[in-house]
């Protein structure tokens, strides 16, 4: 590994780059936060609305950098994972939740803590988040706190930033593990602890607890990637025909865009409308494939397991892998949502503008492992040579994807796809949390004394 991959894990830019995205398109932002808030039935824990932005704004969103790179003939990459802080492109939607919250505090005087059940990322990149409002003085360590539930499953996940500075900030920002019999139970779990300590916690210590289990949080963010889009790589009459392929456990980041595209099409000063919008193609892992499932209307096929090779194989369904070491295989603990309620949206999609979708395996992410490495490459992005050091996979299992989508006609010849690049870091990337600063919860109790410590800290 190169000093400059152990450093950044990026080399020179090889393509466009849209610089402080959230600053960037503030307006455009507002724009789409008063939408999805004039068709909510209730209303948001935290307001949608953003107040207008300072010059600490600029500052506090200073890693929300985008690049848009060509890697090969017909596939670019759409990088999101710039902020060394996360790596991944959950870091758009929590500085727009921290900033609301920062604005909460500053109307109403209430103080937030944010409660996040997570499989790993979107913690992180809230923990981030918060660690940066401290810093850049949007909100201080008294008014603005988080606390972290995750599974055991996503152990690898965990990844440390500077709310482990000392005792008292961990007490106050507690990582919180759980060992549940299905990683989708911390939902369960976190939602039980704010339905009995909410208010308390209020009253005794004026922390309003911010559930933040609304996809509205995210879809307001991932409009950007829509925006970056029609500025770099705008869909005019002439374009090909394109899909946006990305790896998804429900697709918040394509209903994002969706919901940007929306936008540009009813119009947006200074933004030419796209001429059409482009096909979604879905990416994900056997173990939790029900986007893809639903999408094709089928369940996966029938392995038969091959003694001579050690693995499991089917030749019958071309969306799924030829070759896996598990039927039921999960490649990244972090997408672990079954059943996800965003099927039928995106299968509308879908249906009006094309795409489609393929389930992945490891083994075929490291037959073509090479060729991910290189592609990523061009874009400026060092994946490391061994993946056994890999934590984040979504950015190797979109490649994939698409490589395999094209080797047995998934993409037709003349499809231009873009790839979201979501995430990937490994330890030396974004080193892990250390043992120390964990806390264990196994029980609703557990997890409620950690989060009342957390307001009395």
């Amino acid at each position: 590994m190169s000093s400059a991959m152990s450093a950044t894990g990026r080399t020179a830019d090889a393509g466009q780059v849209v610089h402080n995205a959230l600053d960037r398109y503030f307006q455009e932002i507002r724009t789409a936060a008063r939408k999805v808030e004039a068709k909510r039935t209730t209303a948001a824990e935290i307001s949608l609305e953003l107040t207008e932005k300072d010059a600490s704004f600029a500052a506090f969103t200073e890693v929300t950098d985008v690049g848009l790179t060509q890697v090969e003939s017909r596939t670019h990459i759409l990088d999101l994972m710039r902020n060394p802080g996360a790596r991944t492109t959950k870091t758009m939607a929590s500085l727009l939740m921290i900033a609301r919250a920062a604005a909460h505090i500053r109307r109403t005087g209430e103080r937030v803590l944010l409660f996040t059940p997570t499989s790993g990322n979107k913690g992180t990149a809230l923990r981030d988040a918060v660690a940066r409002a401290h810093a850049t003085g949007l909100a201080t360590p008294d008014e603005l706190r988080i606390v972290m539930l995750a599974p055991e499953a996503s152990r690898s996940k965990l990844r440390d930033c500077a709310l482990t500075g000392d005792q008292t900030l961990r007490t106050a920002n507690p990582v919180v593990l759980a060992r549940v019999e299905q990683p989708a139970d911390v939902k369960r779990l976190s939602s039980e602890v704010v339905q009995r300590h909410a208010a308390e916690i209020l009253d005794t210590t004026g922390f309003r607890v911010w559930y933040t289990l609304d996809l509205d949080n995210y879809r307001i963010a991932d409009a950007v990637r829509a925006f970056v889009e029609a500025e770099l790589l705008p869909i005019t009459a002439d374009s090909a025909p394109r899909v946006h392929a990305h790896a998804v456990s429900s697709a918040f980041g394509l209903l994002g865009y969706h919901l940007g595209h929306q936008l540009l099409t009813e119009g947006l000063p200074g933004h030419a409308a796209p001429a059409r919008h482009p096909g979604f193609h879905l990416v994900q892992q056997l173990a939790t494939a029900d986007m893809v499932t639903s999408l094709l209307g089928t369940k996966p096929p029938d392995y038969s397991y091959d003694e001579t090779v050690g693995a499991w194989r089917q030749d019958v369904a071309a969306e799924f892998p030829a070759v896996t070491d598990d039927p039921q295989e999960v490649i990244d603990p972090t997408f672990y949502t079954k059943e996800p309620p965003t099927r039928a949206q995106v299968n509308e999609i879908i249906a009006r503008h094309g795409g489609g979708g393929i389930v992945v395996s490891r083994r075929e992410c490291l037959e073509h492992f090479d060729r991910v490495r290189a592609l990523a490459a061009a874009a400026g992005i060092e994946i490391t040579a061994d993946p056994a050091l890999i934590r984040e996979w979504s950015l190797v299992k979109a490649l994939t994807g698409v490589l395999l989508s094209r080797e047995r006609g998934l993409l037709a010849p003349d499809t231009e796809v873009v790839v979201h690049a979501s995430g990937y870091y490994s330890d030396e990337l974004l080193p892990a949390l250390r043992e120390e600063h964990l806390t264990r919860a196994d029980t609703v109790d557990d997890l409620a004394r950690a989060v009342l410590a957390a307001a009395h800290a």
